[in-house]
């Protein structure tokens, strides 16, 4: 059974989520089940669709050990290093070796990986004595990025994975994965364009991807758009600074006026989607659909005033904020499912090879024993002549059809 981990590591929050192969009677194809982690551990929360997400903060015990998503209450946490564009923090240091950002996020990236090994070591289809995704495992691992991340930041990751041989993990822009999402949910798609409105809790980025048959090898269309004045952390700076104002002015900021100031915010976003269209020589018109992801989606306005501002169809899942750990998941599902069936395959070729020549082998001795026993019975209709004990089995045919015995 294939199984498929996707990892999403946010520069504030990171999500894993694991999908597996199932069947249902209602649909003679296969569907998709999201599984659990049975245990969480602490510094982890569920969602009500029980992904594990935990904040993005990597810290290291006195063995050298990594931890993901612990705040200790003695000594550092490295935060903010998840966005490879962004040089924040520089380099850290382990021990005497230097680490870079892109170190730190293929090191959480691996610690994720050896939790979810080892949490669901007794799930069928989860080989317990051979690496995830290696050669005879059916465990496929996909990490995402940024869609705006230049060549030079994806071989810095793939660097990276590989220094701590997670060469099988693969890597895949977030807008593609949640594409995937969408039409694994929705699907199958007609050919068009969706458009991904990522809203996460550091920035906005707006991205138009092909979805349905006949996509390219990247269906990115245009260019990738990203701005930090949108998303949790600025509209929290938005909510702080307006009830400043309400409080020198001797009021108070109610819901509803939090509420208005989340539609307000969502609509001078609205700027960005249009830049994005007229890069790629693209209108509203021709984008069939509008995707909904990042952690600072939730709230329901958010889709609402794309919905009534673009006058599209708007597409949300339940927790827009692990869509794109869950459509890295059945990426990752997809290439262990194809390596199974490439396995499967040269298998069935070894063991057909092997049939043929024991079938070969078989029907060669058979054949032999039959000329044998012709031969004998030639000979002996032929008296005197002794020309078929004179030859050899394999000329026995053309002796006797020189006779006119055959």
């Amino acid at each position: 059974m294939a199984v498929g981990l996707g990892l999403s590591i946010g520069t504030v929050n990171t999500v894993s989520a694991l999908a597996e192969e199932g069947s249902g009677r209602a649909d003679a194809s296969r569907r998709l089940r999201l599984r659990p982690s049975p245990s969480a551990p602490p510094g982890r929360r569920r969602s009500q669709q029980q992904a594990i997400t935990r904040r993005t903060t990597l810290t290291f015990d006195s063995t050298g050990m990594t931890r993901v998503g612990m705040i200790p209450r003695h000594g550092r946490a490295i935060t903010e290093f998840a966005d490879l564009t962004q040089r924040s923090i520089g380099q850290a240091r382990l021990g005497h070796r230097a680490l870079s950002q892109a170190d730190l996020v293929a090191m959480v990236a691996e610690s994720l990986i050896g939790e979810a090994l080892q949490d669901h070591r007794g799930v069928k289809g989860w080989a317990e004595t051979k690496p995830a995704g290696r050669a005879g495992a059916s465990v496929g691992i996909t990490l995402t990025h940024p869609a705006r991340y230049a060549p030079e930041h994806i071989q810095d990751l793939r660097s990276a994975l590989d220094a701590l041989g997670l060469n099988h993990v693969a890597l895949v822009a977030e807008p593609i994965a949640a594409a995937t999402w969408l039409e694994a949910d929705r699907g199958p798609l007609m050919p068009g364009l969706a458009l991904v409105y990522d809203l996460g809790g550091t920035s906005l980025d707006i991205t138009l991807v092909r979805v349905g048959a006949g996509c390219p090898e990247n269906p990115i269309v245009g260019e990738p758009l990203r701005s930090p004045s949108f998303g949790g952390r600025a509209f929290g700076a938005m909510v702080a600074e307006r009830a400043a104002r309400a409080r020198i002015c001797s009021g108070s900021l109610t819901v509803a006026s939090t509420d208005e100031l989340r539609i307000e915010h969502i609509r001078h976003s609205l700027e960005l989607v249009y830049r994005c269209l007229r890069i790629a020589d693209v209108t509203m018109a021709d984008v069939d659909c509008v995707l909904v992801v990042g952690g600072a989606a939730r709230p329901v306005e958010v889709a609402q005033v794309l919905a009534g501002e673009l006058a599209r169809p708007v597409i949300t899942a339940p927790d827009p904020e692990r869509t794109i750990a869950d459509g890295a998941a059945i990426l990752g599902r997809r290439a262990a499912a194809e390596a199974e069936q490439s396995t499967a395959r040269q298998h069935g070729r070894r063991s057909g090879a092997h049939r043929a020549a024991t079938r070969a082998l078989v029907l060669s001795r058979r054949t032999r024993r039959r000329l044998t026993r012709v031969a004998v019975a030639a000979g002996m209709s032929l008296g005197g002549v002794g020309l078929a004990f004179a030859l050899p089995a394999d000329g026995l045919v053309a002796g006797l059809s020189q006779l006119g015995l055959r």
